[in-house]
């Protein structure tokens, strides 16, 4: 796949809510998650392997009580890369509710996405 049509895919299953299957079916299995470094306590910041941006993946729905809302944005596309802009509106077990707004980019490389980084 290129990059414009796994940005495609993403978008597609983002608005379906199906972030487990994103993984699955559009992720190389040595990828790598990169948080910011003022990523909140408790958050692994950077995880490589299917596995491991699994379990992060386990771990923050885990410390979520509540969604309220969400949004993902339409790809933008340069090159290998592609970001989206991706927001949600949750309260998370023992804190009060909260919007959180960020910005997702993505390296595809021999048609998965090898990398993902967010910015917030």
């Amino acid at each position: 796949m290129t990059t414009k049509e796994i940005a495609s895919r993403f978008y597609e299953l983002t608005q379906e809510g199906k972030f487990e299957q994103i993984h699955d079916e559009l992720f190389s299995k040595q990828a790598v998650s990169v948080e910011p470094e003022n990523a909140q306590a408790g958050v692994l910041r950077t995880v490589s392997g299917m596995d491991q941006i699994k379990k992060k993946g386990k771990e923050w729905n885990e410390a979520v009580q509540e969604v309220h809302s969400g949004y993902s944005s339409e790809p933008q596309i340069a090159g290998n890369h592609f970001t989206v802009a991706m927001g949600m509106e949750v309260t998370l077990k023992g804190q009060p509710r909260m919007k959180m707004d960020e910005i997702c980019l993505y390296e595809v490389k021999d048609g998965k996405i090898v990398k993902e980084q967010f910015f917030y």
